[in-house]
């Protein structure tokens, strides 16, 4: 069987969108919720500091904070206290207009929810994470990147024509051809079998080798495995920083 992935493929990284940065720095960020009459605390004084080119895992369990945290990196949530900045732009402040050309032209994401346009082909899907990043010839970027996750042959398709495994892959070439230097996934090989969840981790890991700052998200400690750097969340406290133990493992070596 053929492998799901190009392995001649290059990394879908845009050079002029890079040189920009994507540093990412929270300092004393918490995030808490009004629920009824209760306050619910999603994070509490995170500190946290990523350097460019960088591919780091955060971990924990469900509720420990993973997506409130990559929503705050992402300007989809604000924080209730502390300061968050992103490729050199504060957030804590900024306007919605601001938030919005961040999410444009720095940062791109891969949601648990594929969230593809149901009206779009495959190739149109791709297209439409290029265009808005404002991508040179946006639809060859489409399908240059499209074939790095092997559905070049499924470009005609229509969401509801592929699996849940090819929608995420669509999701995935989607953020990918933004080339935008910060790349943030949620659970990004969750819907897909070992043998492209693997093949998508080394793609994620070449994009952070050609310097695209990656921050994957996920429970599963494997996964964590091949990152320079693990972040363990727990109840919405840091609960550890560090590299992998034992170091960083090859993609090749993992296994669930």
């Amino acid at each position: 069987m053929a492998h799901p992935l190009r392995q001649d493929a290059r990394p879908v990284v845009d050079a002029s969108t890079t040189a920009r940065g994507s540093r990412i720095d929270l300092d004393g960020v918490s995030r808490r919720y009004r629920v009824g009459e209760v306050t619910v605390t999603a994070l509490e004084q995170v500190d946290l500091h990523v350097d460019e080119a960088a591919f780091v895992v955060i971990l924990g369990p469900s509720g420990s904070g993973k997506t409130t945290l990559l929503n705050l990196i992402g300007a989809l949530d604000v924080a209730t206290e502390g300061r968050v900045r992103v490729a050199g732009q504060d957030l804590t402040a900024a306007s919605r207009v601001e938030r919005a050309r961040l999410r444009r032209h720095t940062v791109s994401f891969v949601f648990q929810s594929f969230n593809l346009f149901p009206g779009l082909t495959a190739l149109e899907n791709v297209q439409f994470g290029a265009d808005v990043a404002g991508r040179e010839h946006p639809r060859e970027a489409a399908a240059a990147t499209l074939a790095e996750v092997g559905l070049e042959a499924r470009a005609a398709h229509f969401p509801h024509q592929l699996s849940g495994g090819e929608q995420q892959r669509v999701a995935i070439a989607r953020a990918l051809a933004t080339g935008n230097p910060v790349l943030l996934a949620d659970e990004p090989t969750g819907e897909l079998d070992f043998r492209t969840g693997v093949a998508i981790l080394e793609l994620l890991r070449r994009q952070a080798e050609a310097g695209t700052t990656v921050l994957v998200v996920t429970h599963n400690r494997e996964i964590a495995r091949v990152a320079d750097r693990v972040v363990e969340l727990s109840s919405g406290h840091v609960v550890g920083d560090g590299p992998p133990p034992g170091g960083r493992a090859p993609v090749s070596e993992l296994h669930w």
